[in-house]
This record gives structure tokens, C-alpha cells and sequence, in this order.
């Protein structure tokens, strides 16, 4: 079955949509084909009539002797013409478009049929006015021998005219057709291209009026007959065959131009706005149009992986250091800076995973995992890893931030308020602090990975540790209450001074909390000093 995707069409509102069922399609290119056919061979009866009226009036071919070649011959030619080509051109179209009635899978053969199509149909058109060019010459030379040129001319060059104009008409009907055999891996030959298009229009709309206008004038000046008028008629008849042709010709040739440059245009207008999931084209130009088509769609793909590289890569290593490595050249080593560092760790991990099913446990955390990052990024800090239950985030690299701790001591806050809700399952210690870090790539050249590395990280894993006693309040370190915005600050209770496992330095901590529950922390604190000091 053929796919027919998104809202793309042809390059015009004649031919209809990708999305257009293949039996409406089928029904408009049928009629597209007839009509245009129809049209291009009354176009040239018009045009053969003019000329032999007024544009070449001598010899006329209005006589008494000829009223039954008029009359009767031209008439009855012209519509056995029209029935013969309608139904032989029919009748082609159908032995080569069998594999598209029937929504079936072009093979190279039907492929190599349809692209050549076009031709055919025109060839049609060809022979019927290569038979009306020899019958009608035959017949006007039999009553008079001077009829002879002029016949051969006018019907000729009616002929020609209408073989140019149905070709470019048929070509640009089968677009549709075109488009599924060149999605199907088939190509037109590039010696029907462009440069074939601009020649046949160049041909019929003035090559083909002008030597026109160059033998109505050499057989005006080789008959003495030949009024200075009638000269002036048939130059003047020809002139406006040539605009009117050559106008004609020339808006079919741009039409099989700006029709694919168009697609083109629109579908870079989607990519600017950032629309890559509709940005595809129908490729239904066989020529080098088509190429450009081609190009057009693989340039999107790369740009779709490329997004979808850069989602994976900010999923990964946060987007503000993944924006940071594709805009510059990335290199091991780090810049000393200022930031928060906010540490979550999970409390009774082990238990959870011994107690619930693997996927149980997995959904649980990603749920514990849900919350911290909204609440770390709402706050512009990144999560800088997941070290299995527990969590490392950093507010003010790489993006420099007003206040880090601030933003570092909001964000634990609404944590701890979100996952009381969010994740009943789940309690965890949240702890807080600020100073100077390194930030930067830090592991080998062929894989590192972007982290932040100082006493702030292990004074906030420290504190985490902690705040495992009381899970429903965030700890945080007095560094990072007293650099925090005083509205910030505020919400911060002083509960003592204690010298944490693994530092010399002691830690002023706070709490975010009050009341019975800031004298329970005190307590246990307290305790937890104590423990600590007599094992030492």
C-alpha cells in the first residue's frame, strides 16, 4: 500500500495533497490528462485555422473546388482525431499506470514505462497531426500544387506546438505518479531534466514562430502576387502566435520550476520555525529539481537526529552543560566558581528493593527522581548525577546564577514538601551548602563527563546524612543560609554547631523548620554530636 503522509502536496492545488485517497487521486489526474490533452489540440485546430485564414492568406485555400476538404474531410478528421487520441492516449496511460490503479508495487519495468509516459502520450499527439499534415496535404496539392507548402507549414507547425504544450502538461499531471516511484527508489534520467523542459519550451513558443515568420516572409517575396498587406497580415498573425505560444510555454516551463523550489521554500519556512517532524517533502520532480528535493529531506533527517542527539545528550548531562559542549570544544579540566550544591539521598534503599519487586523499586524512584529534578530546575540548577539512590544537584554552574544558594535552599524546601505528597513510599535527608567549587570535564579525553568537585559537594552529602533523622526538613549549612537572599533566609532556623564525619571545619547547620519540630532536630543533633564525639 502506498503511504500517504502528512499535509504536503505537489507544488499545486490542481494535483491535491499527499493525503488525497489513490482513487480521487487517480480520478484527477485522469481528468488533468484529458483535459489538458483536449485543450492543447484545440489550441493548435485554433492556430492552424488562423494561419491558413489571415496569417498566410495567399494561396487561399477557400475555394469552391475545396468545399468538401473544408467542410467535410477537416471536420470529420478533427473529431475521429479527438476520439482516437482520447481513447488511445487512455488506453496508454492505463497499460502504464496499471501498477498505480491497482496500489500495487512499481517493478523496475513500470518504473522505466511511466517515466517514459510523457514522451509517449506526446508521441500520440504526434502521429495524429503527422497524419492530418499528410492527408490534408495530399488533398489541398491535388487541387492545386501551390497549396503544398503552406499546408505542410500550417499543419506542421500547429502540430509541433501541440506535441510541446501536451508534453509539459502531462509532465506536470504526473507529478503525483512520479512522486511514488521516486519514493519507491526509481529515478528519471537526468537527460529529460531541466535543460530538455527549457528547450522544448524554447522550441515551440519561438523558434517555431519565428522561422514561421522567416518562411511567410520568404514566400511573400518569392510570389509577385503577394500584396504588402497580405505580407503584413501573416507577419503580424505569426507575432502574436509567438506571444501567445511563448507566453503559454513559458508559464508551463516555470510552473516545472517554482513548483519544486516552492516545496522547498515552505518546507525551510517549517524548519525555521522549528516544525522538523512536517518539514519532509514529496519528491515528484525526476530532475535535477528533484535532487534538490532529495537533499532538502536528507538535510531535515540529519537535523531531526541532531535534535534528537542533543535531547539524549541533555537528558544525560543536563541541558545547560549539553548547550555548553555543542557551542564550544570541550576539554578536561574545570574553573574554580561559586555555587550551591544540594545533596538528596534516599533513606532505607535497601530495604525498599528487598521488600518490592525490581520493577516496583525502578518506578518508585523514577517518581523520586520526577520531583527533584522539576523542583532543581524550576530554580535553573542542574542535576548534576544519580549516584544509584541519591542525587547531586548544583545551582550556579554552569550557569551563573543571582543567588545560587538561594535558589539551592528554595529548591530543598519544595522537595521535601513534594515527595511527602508524590512519593509516600519514599523519605529522604536533604541537605544544603555553598562555597567555591571546581566545575568542569573531568576523566579521559576519549570519555569524561561534566562535575563539580569541593567542600560544599561533601558538606551538603554530609548534611543529607543527617537530615535522615528528620526526613521532613532540609539541612542546610550556615555558609548557605547567611549568602541566600534574606526572604530566603528568613525561613531558616539556627539549630547548633557540629564538626561533621570527614571535615575539620566545623558546620553551623540550619533547619527549615519551627516549633516542636525545630526542638526535635536540636535533640537529635545533639545526640548525634555526642555519639560522634565519644567514639572519637
Amino acid at each position: 500500500m502506498r503511504s500517504r503522509r502528512g499535509s504536503r502536496d505537489y507544488g499545486s492545488i490542481l494535483l491535491g495533497s499527499v493525503e488525497e485517497s489513490g482513487v480521487k487521486q487517480r480520478v484527477r489526474i485522469q481528468t488533468l490528462l484529458t483535459t489538458s490533452i483536449v485543450v492543447a489540440n484545440i489550441f493548435g485546430a485554433v492556430v492552424a485555422t488562423a494561419l491558413a485564414a489571415v496569417g498566410i492568406p495567399q494561396p487561399t485555400v477557400f475555394t469552391a473546388e475545396l468545399w468538401w476538404v473544408n467542410y467535410i474531410a477537416v471536420p470529420v478528421y478533427i473529431l475521429g482525431a479527438f476520439v482516437i487520441g482520447i481513447g488511445w492516449g487512455t488506453l496508454v496511460g492505463v497499460r502504464n499506470l496499471r501498477w498505480a490503479i491497482r496500489d500495487e508495487a512499481p517493478t523496475k519495468r513500470d518504473a522505466r514505462r511511466t517515466m517514459r509516459l510523457p514522451w509517449r502520450l506526446s508521441l500520440v499527439q504526434g502521429l495524429l497531426w503527422a497524419g492530418a499534415t499528410v492527408m490534408l496535404t495530399i488533398m489541398y496539392g491535388v487541387a492545386d500544387p501551390q497549396l503544398i507548402p503552406k499546408t505542410l507549414f500550417v499543419v506542421g507547425m500547429s502540430g509541433v506546438v501541440v506535441v510541446g504544450i501536451s508534453y509539459l502538461f502531462i509532465d506536470f499531471t504526473l507529478r503525483p505518479i512520479v512522486a511514488e516511484l521516486i519514493s519507491a527508489g526509481f529515478h528519471r534520467r537526468k537527460r529529460t531534466g531541466v535543460k530538455t523542459r527549457a528547450v522544448v519550451s524554447w522550441m515551440v513558443g519561438s523558434a517555431i514562430p519565428i522561422i514561421g515568420i522567416l518562411l511567410v516572409v520568404a514566400f511573400g517575396v518569392g510570389r509577385d502576387e503577394t500584396s504588402k498587406l497580405d505580407l503584413f497580415i501573416g507577419v503580424t498573425v505569426l507575432g502574436l502566435t509567438a506571444l501567445f505560444t511563448g507566453l503559454l510555454l513559458t508559464l508551463l516551463s516555470s510552473m516545472s520550476i517554482t513548483g519544486p523550489i516552492g516545496s522547498v521554500r515552505s518546507g525551510m519556512n517549517r524548519v525555521t520555525s522549528g516544525d522538523l517532524e512536517n518539514a519532509d517533502l514529496v519528491v515528484y520532480d525526476g530532475t535535477e529539481l528533484g535532487d534538490l528535493q532529495v537533499g532538502f529531506n536528507a538535510m531535515v533527517s540529519g537535523l531531526r537526529e541532531r535534535e534528537r542527539m542533543r535531547d539524549l545528550f541533555g537528558r544525560h548531562v543536563g541541558r545547560e552543560v549539553a548547550e555548553a559542549a555543542l557551542s564550544s570544544d570541550p576539554e578536561l579540566g574545570g574553573t574554580e566558581r561559586v555555587a550551591a550544591a544540594l545533596f538528596v539521598d534516599v533513606i532505607g534503599s535497601t530495604t525498599l528493593a528487598a521488600q518490592r519487586r525490581p520493577t516496583e523499586v525502578v518506578e518508585i524512584l523514577n517518581k523520586f527522581f520526577a520531583v527533584i529534578v522539576r523542583a532543581v530546575e524550576d530554580k535553573d540548577g542542574l542535576v548534576n548525577k544519580f549516584e544509584g539512590d541519591a542525587v547531586l544537584a548544583v545551582f550556579g554552574a554552569p550557569i551563573e546564577l543571582d543567588d545560587p544558594a538561594g535558589a539551592a535552599l528554595a529548591a530543598a524546601r519544595r522537595i521535601v514538601a513534594d515527595l511527602a505528597v508524590e512519593v509516600p513510599e519514599l523519605s529522604a535527608g536533604v541537605g544544603v551548602s555553598y562555597g567555591a567549587v571546581v566545575a568542569g570535564n573531568v576523566g579521559a579525553i576519549e570519555r569524561f563527563e561534566y562535575t563539580v568537585i569541593g567542600d560544599p559537594v561533601n558538606e551538603s552529602a554530609r548534611l543529607s546524612e543527617l537530615a535522615k533523622r528528620d526526613p521532613s526538613s532540609p539541612l542546610a549549612s550556615g555558609r548557605a543560609v547567611e549568602a541566600a537572599d534574606p526572604a530566603e533566609a528568613r525561613r531558616w532556623t539556627q539549630l547548633e554547631t557540629l564538626s561533621l564525619r570527614g571535615r575539620t571545619a566545623e558546620t553551623v547547620v540550619y533547619a527549615a523548620a519551627t516549633g516542636e519540630r525545630t526542638a526535635t532536630l536540636e535533640n537529635t543533633l545533639g545526640e548525634k554530636a555526642t555519639a560522634e564525639t565519644d567514639t572519637g
